[in-house]
């Protein structure tokens, strides 16, 4: 199977197809009377967007696994904590943190370790009142041998996949926005720290390409402002999206391009990004987001 694949069937369809706004567009976003007076409900669209942009675990964990970089267990959020989650807020935020470390230790097959991780989001998901939609029982036996690789990320598409339904049917909007958050800030978090143990240009530039996924998800976290945790939460990522804005990504537009998709004649848009991003930028981005996911996995953000 396909890693970029595995990584938006896998991570992502636990996040809901209204809560995201395409960079620099807010023309298209309407009243969601549900969640508040004040927030308003994001297109389907401009969330396919930034699901289709938003960096994957699995593909970070391919670019490590291509560059030769081990698997570093420390690079796994502790799950000792789940226990004192009470609140939907740092449920869903976990979910996402801890999605995007199953994408990690499956890229590396690491399907004896992954138990604690199933364990704790299946946790959450009780927590959230989703539990029903998450086959643990299946997804304990699959984690236990290294050949159910393929049945484990199917098993975990489909209770994802139940469990985005259920909530998209009851307008919970603000639970896509955390979910979303945890995923990119463990999946960036992962590419920090490993690139403090091995530097390497290309994962370098995954890093500064995170830019553009902070400014979306400023978007989306400013919308929920009116609740204190969320203000909070995007205060802090206003702080990082400041340190991102000193990286410099330039595009240069090619040529277009066609070819015969289906018998049909396609034409694709070709461009070509550069990313300009310093160690010490690196190190600054590394340690914010460090101090920002202890905060989520701690529980620490201000009740």
């Amino acid at each position: 199977m396909n890693n970029k694949l595995v990584l938006l069937i896998l991570i992502l369809p636990i996040l809901f197809t209204c809560c995201v706004n395409s960079i620099g567009d807010n023309e298209d976003l309407i009243a969601d009377t549900v969640t508040s007076a004040n927030n308003l409900e994001i297109s389907q669209e401009s969330m396919e967007e930034l699901i289709s942009n938003v960096s994957s675990p699995i593909e970070i964990a391919s670019l490590l696994r291509n560059e030769k970089v081990p698997f570093d267990r420390a690079c796994i959020a502790s799950t000792d904590n789940i226990d004192n989650m009470i609140s939907d807020f740092d449920c869903a935020i976990n979910i996402g943190i801890l999605g995007a470390d199953l994408g990690y230790l499956n890229i590396y097959e690491k399907t004896s370790s992954v138990m604690s991780t199933v364990s704790g989001i299946n946790k959450l998901s009780n927590k959230l009142k989703v539990g029903q939609f998450f086959n643990f029982s299946l997804l304990k036996r699959l984690a236990t041998s290294s050949k159910t690789l393929d049945s484990l990320i199917y098993t975990s598409i489909l209770s994802f996949n139940n469990m985005e339904a259920y909530l998209r049917s009851t307008d919970r909007t603000n639970i896509s926005a955390l979910m979303i958050t945890g995923v990119w800030v463990e999946s960036t978090s992962l590419a920090t720290m490993v690139y403090k143990e091995k530097p390497n240009k290309k994962i370098a530039e995954r890093i500064g390409e995170q830019k553009l996924i902070l400014n979306n998800l400023v978007i989306i976290i400013d919308n929920y402002k009116s609740d204190d945790r969320f203000e909070e939460l995007a205060t802090d990522l206003h702080e990082l999206k400041n340190i991102f804005n000193e990286v410099e990504i330039t595009t240069v537009e090619g040529e277009p391009e066609t070819v015969v998709e289906n018998g049909m004649l396609v034409i694709h848009q070709t461009s070509e990004s550069t990313v300009h991003i310093t160690d010490d930028q690196i190190d600054l981005i590394a340690l914010k987001i460090s101090i920002l996911r202890e905060k989520l996995i701690n529980n620490s953000i201000s009740s």
